[in-house]
Parts: C-alpha cells; sequence; structure tokens
C-alpha cells in the first residue's frame, strides 16, 4: 500500500498536465505544486513561519549536506525532518544522486542543472576514471565516494546507505540514489549510467522495503536518459515497471542537468510512458517559463534553488522580467518590486528600500528579496493549476 495517495481533479485538454492532489503523512499538497528548497533544514534566509505564511506547502532537504552535518542520526533523534527544522506540513529529501554530477563531472565548471548544449566548455566532459577523477566525487559500480567538502573526509555513499540516511532524515516522500549525467557525455557513457541507476533503483526499493515496515514513507524512482530518447524511454519504462515483492515506487522523479533546447521534449518523452496515476517530480527545475512547459508535460511537483539563490545577489522576479535591483534607477524608485504581487516585502517595503539593504549588504536584504521570489514562483504555480481547473491554461500562460 502506497504511504501517499494521488488523485487527479483535471487534465489540460489535449496535454499531460493535470491539477490534482497529493496526500502525505503530514500534510496535502495540491498539485502542481513548487517545493521550496530547505537544504540544511533551513530555507536560507526564512523561519518556517515565513516560508508558511508566503504560501509553500511542502520544504525538500539535501540528503548529503545532512549526512555531512549535522549527520542523520541526530536529526533522526530530533524526531525527523519536519520536527528538527519546526516545519509542520509535508517533507521531502533528494537522495544525494545530484551530488554524483555537482561534485563530480561539473565540479569547478559553470555546469547547472540547464545548460546549452552548444555551449563549448562542455565539449570534453571529466571522465571517471583513476587518472582523471573528479575532484569531490568518483564513481563505482556500487555506489559514490565523496570527498567531503567540509573536512576533506571520504564517504562513501551506495543506494542502501542513501536510503538508510533518509529513512532517518524522515521525510514523507524521499527519492531513489540515482547517477545524474552531464547531458554534455557521450551516448555510451549515458547508456551506462542509465543501466547502472537501473540497478541502484532497484537496490533501493529492496531496502527501502526491509526499512519501511511499521513507517508511512513513500521512495520515488527518478528516470534518466539525458538527452536521448531512446534512452529516456528506456529508463522511463525500466522504473514505472520495477517491482520487488509486488511493490513497486509510488512516485517518480525525473532526473538530469537537461539542454535548454530540449528539455520539454524530454519531460514529454518520460511522462508519456510513466502511470498517470502517480505523482511525477521534475527535479531542480524552476524558472518561470521552465514551470508552463513542465506542466503541460505532465509534471506535478517542482524545486528549485533559483528562487532563493538569486534572490541573495539581488534578482528579483516581476510579471514584466527579473529585475536587478542594484541597478542605480532603483536607489530612489519608490515603488514596490511588483505592483501586483501581494507577498510580505511588497506589501511593506519599496525598491528603494530594497536597494539600500543590498548596497548596505544588510542581512535584511537576503530575507526580505527571498519572501518576494519565492512567494512569485510559489504562487505561480498556484495560478497555473487554478487555470487547469477553469480550463484556462493556454490562455493564461499566453497572458504570463
Amino acid at each position: 500500500m502506497s504511504a501517499v495517495k494521488f488523485k487527479i481533479e483535471k487534465r489540460i485538454k489535449g496535454k499531460l498536465g493535470r491539477a490534482g492532489v497529493l496526500e502525505t503523512p503530514n500534510g496535502i499538497i495540491q498539485t502542481p505544486a513548487f517545493v521550496v528548497v530547505g537544504t540544511k533544514a533551513t530555507v536560507k534566509a526564512l523561519s518556517p513561519e515565513q516560508v508558511k505564511d508566503l504560501g509553500a506547502q511542502v520544504v525538500l532537504a539535501n540528503t548529503y549536506h545532512l549526512y555531512l552535518q549535522p549527520g542523520d542520526e541526530l536529526v533522526k533523534n530530533s524526531g525527523g525532518l519536519g520536527k528538527f527544522m519546526n516545519w509542520r506540513g509535508p517533507t521531502m529529501t533528494d537522495s544525494g544522486g545530484f551530488q554524483v554530477f555537482s561534485l563530480g563531472a561539473a565540479y569547478g565548471k559553470e555546469i547547472s542543472k540547464v545548460v546549452k548544449i552548444t555551449d563549448p566548455s562542455l565539449m570534453i566532459p571529466e571522465r571517471f576514471d583513476d587518472n582523471n577523477a573528479p575532484r569531490l566525487a568518483k564513481i563505482g559500480q556500487d555506489g559514490v565516494s565523496f570527498k567531503s567538502h567540509l573536512d576533506g573526509a571520504v564517504h562513501y555513499i551506495t543506494p542502501e546507505k542513501s536510503i538508510q540516511i533518509q529513512h532517518n532524515l524522515g521525510a514523507d516522500i524521499i527519492f531513489a540514489f540515482d547517477e545524474c549525467a552531464s547531458p554534455a557525455e557521450s551516448a555510451r557513457y549515458q547508456e551506462e549510467a542509465l543501466d547502472r541507476t537501473h540497478r541502484w533503483a532497484k537496490r533501493c526499493l529492496e531496502e527501502h522495503i526491509k526499512l519501511n515496515t511499521g513507517k508511512n514513507v513513500a521512495l520515488f524512482g527518478i528516470a534518466q536518459g539525458g538527452r536521448e530518447e531512446e534512452l529516456r524511454k528506456k529508463s522511463a519504462r525500466a522504473i514505472s515497471e520495477m517491482e520487488v515483492g509486488g511493490e513497486s515506487f509510488d512516485g517518480f522523479g525525473i532526473g538530469g542537468s537537461f539542454a535548454k533546447e530540449d528539455m520539454s521534449t524530454a519531460v514529454k518523452w518520460v511522462n508519456e510512458i510513466l502511470p498517470e496515476e502517480k505523482p511525477r517530480h521534475l527535479l531542480g527545475i524552476g524558472e518561470p517559463e521552465d514551470l508552463f512547459m513542465g506542466v503541460e508535460n505532465g509534471v506535478d511537483l517542482f524545486d528549485c534553488v533559483a528562487p532563493t539563490r538569486i534572490a541573495r545577489n539581488g534578482s528579483l522576479y516581476t510579471m514584466s522580467g527579473n529585475i536587478n535591483i542594484l541597478n542605480a534607477k532603483f536607489i530612489s524608485d519608490f515603488s514596490k518590486i511588483d505592483e501586483n504581487c501581494r507577498c510580505y516585502t511588497c506589501q511593506n517595503y519599496t525598491r528603494a528600500y530594497l536597494s539600500h539593504l543590498f548596497r548596505g549588504k544588510e542581512i535584511l536584504a537576503n530575507t526580505l528579496a527571498s519572501i518576494h521570489n519565492l512567494h512569485f514562483i510559489v504562487n505561480l504555480v498556484k495560478k497555473i493549476r487554478q487555470s487547469i481547473l477553469d480550463d484556462n491554461f493556454e490562455g493564461f500562460k499566453d497572458s504570463f
């Protein structure tokens, strides 16, 4: 029996998109929804109360970082992730698989979740062999060796270890351990990585079943495959059909570092195959235009660090595009960040005040900017959801 219940309320005509309700042990998530990232059991610069007030329904924490500090056993002893961080709502943890990418092929390079495949710096990817190993992560057939960015200690994470850590963290929804390969890797390497991800997924499912007795934790499998249609479809079929003792994944993550040019087709390939009665999460994607793309292609959940990360650099979302609050023209601009925004920041402060805080390097700058950006993205997805219920998705997308 699944630890979560998912019900589809309305579909977008002629598309894969849908509005639904995802029930977890710690609350309901109305989908599609944006999952706020609280990497180290904290959404940077914000209290849990502020996160709730801006409209967030669910928070995702990072397995790798919490394993290193303060340690998953400590979080378990505190009563689990939600209690530890005082978040009274649904929680999720990623598997640590993205660190295979960020500390491996992407380490020391400017390679993110979404890249332009034509970028010449991506054309000679690092290899995972003994002679040219990445600096902080090395992949083997059974798991990944990580060198801690905190103290240099080496840790070996296997699929079983990732699931054990996540069960200690105690989130409502956890993810299988996978390899997120760079989109610039060769087709041959992508296939090797995919086969490894599938083997790891089965081991994750086996370990999860062992540990989930008497618990109510949901496990999502992750479909990979890069930018190759054949591999994406192969992965979607393998993960959706995978069973251990009659039990299967409770939902699915769509992983990978995407090429911007073909992200929508990659997502569509996968979601045309994944069972529609289970929820789907697009991992690490959350720019406004990507949200519309994901929803119409069948995505129910998104997470991304971008809203708070760019907020701390003074970049703020508006309905007419991002603004950089450090631009000189905002020094004496006494209007709201966005005239139609109902967030706490826009209701109480001006662009001029935000400009002052950033120029003065005041800590409050990060808080107010993050509140605005998260409110903008979280509520944009809520509006997208409402447009589905109102049979007006295309109209709302065209008006954005």
